[in-house]
């Protein structure tokens, strides 16, 4: 027997667009996409995956948590590197299957577990600046901020 969900039963197209019920749909897999953005410039820091269970304890804790496809398990950001993620505010996207936390960053003030700031460290050419073949290289990688 299942356990009933922590979060309002999915309605109508109507309903999830334009009510007040939050009904986050999770995936085949029970997850949803969570992107984390710096609360004071908007910088996407990482995008993750959360199953209900880390979804509400993001809710109920305040901190960032997160599921780990390839370990399987949930985790709290930070709980190894120091590196946390408070979270000042929750957003959910228009159907509700896409979860955006601005957050707030302690430790290193780093959110890639490579040691760079944002997990978006690098660029891609585009337009006029990329070439026919796209085997391209990046255009700028960021200076690392932690220790790694």
């Amino acid at each position: 027997m299942s356990t009933p969900s922590r979060f309002a039963p999915r309605g109508d197209h109507d309903a999830i667009e334009n009510g007040t019920d939050f009904a986050p749909k999770f995936d085949a897999d029970g997850l949803i996409v969570a992107i984390a953005s710096a609360a004071t410039t908007g910088e996407v820091l990482m995008v993750a995956y959360m199953n209900e269970e880390a979804l509400a304890r993001t809710i109920e804790t305040g901190s960032a948590w997160f599921f780990s496809r390839s370990r399987g398990r949930l985790w709290r950001k930070g709980e190894e590197s120091g590196n946390t993620l408070t979270v000042v505010e929750i957003r959910v996207d228009c159907d509700q299957d896409a979860i955006l936390l601005k957050v707030e960053m302690a430790g290193d003030a780093v959110a890639c577990h490579r040691g760079y700031r944002s997990c978006f460290y690098r660029t891609v050419p585009v337009g006029s600046a990329a070439t026919r073949d796209l085997h391209l290289g990046f255009d700028t990688v960021m200076r690392k901020v932690g220790p790694r």
